[in-house]
């Protein structure tokens, strides 16, 4: 029961969940701030045991009348969740969102907060749903950070088409299997690696770092700054605007921006 054939035994006949935690848990020292799970994970009890191992999840939901979550005091299934929002179904992209409580199993008294994102399928006319354990993410935030887990479907193109997984043997044994998985992604990791080198100019080294210090962009707030005494400028040399009426639109401006951009012009003037 020591060696590693026993334990990869032991793990492919595990739970699927337990499967999960257990490979999260191994990866707990790689800065990760999301779980991405497409349909297949994206279930109520999934989500709920990653959230409680201090994750955040955002993942495509499964359109099934057998999971539920609490949507105005009602526990129901996504698509009468979508049904009672009352969508404009003309909407294109993101059609809208609406905020949600799951829970692992039926009897429990804990609650998970969720936001689920509803959008438009772009190749027919059905909505998708997404759902994000980060309630303070606004809908399309939650869209654009799922977008990151298609690098993972490209992964599995090269592997099954360019580097010959699961076509190069004909064996049975589930050693011969691992083996050989562990040997395309070994194909796949060194390939990466040199392709990072022939198209990342970081990996340059130290000339990298000089010639981006003797190209220095400017800065953000003084570029505003730049704009905002331009702005004035064309103000002051307007024949029918007081310089009165010009600092009164400039105090307009500069209060109608919003809060940060406001501080990086106090910070740069």
């Amino acid at each position: 029961g020591r060696t590693l054939a026993h334990k990869r035994r032991v793990r492919a006949r595990s739970n699927t969940i337990d499967a999960v935690i257990e490979l999260l848990r191994a990866a707990k020292d790689i800065p990760a701030r999301y779980v991405l799970f497409d349909s297949w994970f994206t279930m109520p009890k999934t989500v709920a045991r990653v959230k409680r191992e201090n994750g955040d999840v955002i993942g495509m939901m499964r359109i099934t009348e057998k999971a539920y979550y609490e949507y105005q005091g009602q526990w129901i299934d996504v698509k009468q969740i979508y049904a009672q929002a009352g969508f404009d179904s003309k909407d294109h992209g993101v059609i809208g969102s609406v905020l949600v409580k799951l829970r692992e199993e039926r009897d429990s008294n804990e609650r998970v907060d969720a936001r689920i994102v509803f959008v438009r399928d772009r190749r027919s006319d059905n909505w998708l749903a997404i759902l994000s354990t980060d309630t303070e993410l606004d809908a399309e935030e939650v869209v654009r950070i799922y977008g990151k887990r298609w690098d993972i479907e490209v992964f599995f193109k090269v592997c099954k088409h360019h580097l010959a997984l699961a076509k190069e043997f004909q064996g049975r044994s589930y050693d011969m299997q691992v083996a050989h998985t562990t040997i395309v992604f070994l194909r796949y990791a060194m390939l990466a690696i040199e392709s990072r080198k022939a198209n990342d100019e970081r990996t340059i080294g130290d000339l990298f770092y000089y010639l981006r210090e003797e190209l220095a962009d400017i800065k953000l707030s003084h570029s505003l700054m730049l704009l905002v005494n331009t702005l004035r400028d064309i103000l002051n040399e307007m024949p029918t605007i007081s310089e009165a009426m010009a600092n009164d639109i400039m105090d307009s401006f500069l209060n109608a921006l919003p809060h940060p951009l406001k501080q990086k012009l106090l910070l740069s003037a």
